[in-house]
Formats: structure tokens, sequence, C-alpha cells
């Protein structure tokens, strides 16, 4: 026999359950979602249930309607991870992201309905990471995965807010960047030339083009145009970050160097070599870890050449540099670099862009006197 639904004033299917003695223990409602399926709300009495119905389906006409309201932030930043980081992002960007949710974000958060998650949640999240001795940066860098992991849960209708907003990550002081001189650059590229370093057309190509390190080692021989002096980074960032790169003649003289290396490694390993395609790959062919890159080739190589010890996307800063100092526009420091902005480039470079600070009393004493 069917169950009797109880309608009341246009609130819909609202009937009781029993148990096995036959007694109401409660009343439930039913109603259809944005996603085309049916959903359910449950009350004590006829009357709470009808008006958590009431409720839930303004919710659906308002756009507002939690697809899962038992979802939990640590499936939820799993699947998001999947369905909408990998493959829009660089792998080391990737990476990064699915390291601060395993180690930091999950274990603290992971356990919260992702519906009930507030912002008072990321505030008391954040201070006990500052408070556990994470630097305010590495806090910033959480704030920044979770804001756009929410962003996305509220575009997929999980959430009706991006909680992030209402919540003040740490500051963080800006510190001055360390780039090498033109002086400093040179001596790094002769110092990787006279170690015989397998990857001294990497630091070439690090220098002379600006790429970026995850750019590099992503590199393949396909998008390389030694005859023409050009090549095409695939960057996953921006739409910009995908360029057309104009190579220098010593960039390509080293990567043809760096190309008759590769062939002798590949004859000498033979079929155990995995041919990819990359043009900076290890003796057998497979990617690099940037890691490996830095501990094993960077930093040795920094010491060998007696400079001071800089992260390696200095080199990507060491190109700006060089380039303002010698006059070039910013807009084509933009495109070179794969910027989505030009606003981007004068608000990282404008300390070194001649002219930016320059003449402004005069300027002022000429318009007023």
């Amino acid at each position: 026999m069917a169950k009797k639904r109880d309608r009341g004033n246009g609130d819909g299917d609202v009937w009781p359950r029993k148990n096995k003695e036959g007694k109401v223990t409660s009343y439930q409602g039913s109603f259809i979602g944005p996603d085309g399926k049916r959903h359910y709300v449950s009350g004590k009495n006829k009357e709470e249930a009808r008006t958590k119905l009431r409720r839930a389906r303004s919710d659906v006409d308002r756009g507002v309607f939690f697809a899962d309201p038992k979802l939990r932030v640590a499936d939820y930043l799993d699947q998001w991870l999947n369905d909408s980081v990998r493959g829009n992002v660089e792998p080391v960007t990737h990476e990064s992201y699915a390291r601060l949710v395993r180690v930091h974000i999950s274990p603290a958060l992971g356990n919260v309905k992702l519906a009930k998650l507030t912002p008072a949640h990321l505030q008391g999240f954040y201070r006990d990471k500052l408070d556990a001795g994470l630097s305010p940066r590495t806090v910033q860098y959480l704030h920044v995965v979770l804001h756009r992991a929410l962003k996305q849960a509220r575009r997929w209708r999980h959430v009706n807010e991006n909680v992030a907003e209402a919540v003040d990550p740490p500051r963080v002081p800006k510190k001055e960047v360390r780039t090498l001189s033109i002086q400093e650059a040179k001596r790094l590229l002769d110092s990787a030339s006279k170690m015989g370093d397998r990857f001294e057309a990497l630091y070439v190509l690090a220098i002379h083009t600006g790429m970026r390190q995850g750019e590099l080692l992503g590199l393949r021989w396909s998008g390389v145009d030694l005859e023409h002096h050009t090549l095409h980074v695939r960057g996953t960032k921006t739409a910009s970050s995908r360029r057309t790169v104009g190579l220098s003649q010593v960039a390509v003289q080293s990567l043809r160097r760096h190309l008759n290396r590769q062939l002798l490694e590949i004859e000498h390993t033979g079929d155990a070599y995995q041919d990819d395609g990359l043009v900076f790959a290890s003796e057998v062919g497979t990617s690099v870890l940037r890691q490996n890159l830095v501990r094993r080739s960077f930093k040795p190589l920094l010491r060998k050449a007696g400079l001071p010890d800089i992260p390696f996307h200095n080199l990507r800063h060491t190109f700006a540099t060089i380039l303002f100092e010698r006059g070039k526009h910013p807009k084509s420091v933009q495109m070179m670099m794969g910027h989505a902005s030009v606003k981007i480039t004068l608000d990282t470079y404008s300390h070194v862009v001649p002219g930016m600070d320059d003449g402004i009393a005069d300027e002022m004493d000429d318009a007023l006197s």
C-alpha cells in the first residue's frame, strides 16, 4: 500500500515515518533539486518537515541549493584536485596544491562538512599554522589554495559563498629579490660550460628567455625550431603563458651542443632510453624532478661560480631586470615572460623600470611654476 502524503498549503509531499511498532517517529518531505534528482528533508513533526521543505525549495529557486550537504572538505578537495586542477595548471603546481592539501588542510579541516565551513574555521586554521611555526608566506599559500578551491565549489553549487573571501591571510613582508648582474650571469654560464654541466643549455635558456623552471623541464624538441631561432612554450598557467619565444645566437648554439650530447646518450643507452622528446631529460630520457635539478646541479653551480645562494626562479627575474635596464618596453617584456597582463610585469619590476620614479619633483616644478 502506497504511503499517504499529507499535503498542506501547497507545501507538497509530507508523510509520516513509522517504526516497527507503527509509531510515527518523524515526517519526511521530498523535492526535485537543480540536478534533476529527488532529495529529502525530515522533521520531528509535520510543521518542521514542511518548514524545511519550503526552505529547500526556496534555495533551489535562488540557485543556492547544496547538492550534497554531507560532503566533507577532504572529499571535496580530492575531487577538486582531480577534476578541476589536474591538467589545467603546470604539473608542479598541481603537486604543490596536492601536498598542501594532504599535509596541512585535510588533517585540520577535512572532517568539516563543506556546507558548514565558516570564515572562523579558516581564520583559526591560519592562526594554528602560524603558531605551529609555519611561515606567513606558506600560510598565505594555503589561503590561495583554499580560496581557489572554494571558488570552484561555489560554481559547482556545493556552497552558497566562498568563505575564504571573508578571511584575512597573514601579511608577508615584501623582500627585495636578489637578481644576478650581467657579469654574475656571465660567470654562472661560464662555470656551467667549464664544469661540463649536462644542463648548461637549460641555464642559458633560463637567463636568455626568462622561461619558468616548469616550462624548461617540460620543453620538447617538437616545440624547438633551431633554424628559425624560436621555441614554443606550452604553458598552462594562462593563455598568455603559451607563447613563441625568440632565441639568441648563444641560446641556439647551446641547444645544438645539448642536442649532440643527448644523441650520444641515446646511442649509449640503447633500448633502455625512454625517449619522450624532452629537451632536458635524465640520462635515460625520463623527466627531471625540479628538486633534483636544484640540489644536484644548480646549487653546486652557484657555489662553483662564487655566487649567492639564490632560488632558481631568480634567473627569470634576472632576465627581466637586464631587459629593463637596457631600456626594453614593458609590453615586450610581458610578452616574453608570458605574464597575463602588463600590470603584473610593472608591479613586479617597477623598481627597475627606467623613468618610473625619476624626475617627478622636476615635472611638478615645471608644471606649476
